[in-house]
């Protein structure tokens, strides 16, 4: 695994506590929950390889009949 890369992050209180919440609801700390959320974005937008989950259109110029294979 490649190291993780420091970043200050600014953000606007009322979203850091919806975050907050939202994190203890998952049992995951705010910053490990935030890189679940934008993970799973670039996951989503065919950014970032990985499994799709059911119903997810395959990432931009995936041959879908090799794809099943």
């Amino acid at each position: 695994m490649a190291g993780k890369k420091q970043y200050p992050l600014r953000v606007d209180a009322a979203i850091y506590d919806a975050l907050e919440r939202w994190a203890a609801d998952e049992f995951r700390s705010v910053n490990a929950h935030i890189e679940f959320v934008l993970r799973d974005a670039l996951r989503r937008a065919g950014r970032l390889p990985g499994p799709r989950g059911p119903g997810e259109a395959p990432a931009e110029g995936t041959d879908v009949a090799t794809e099943n294979e």
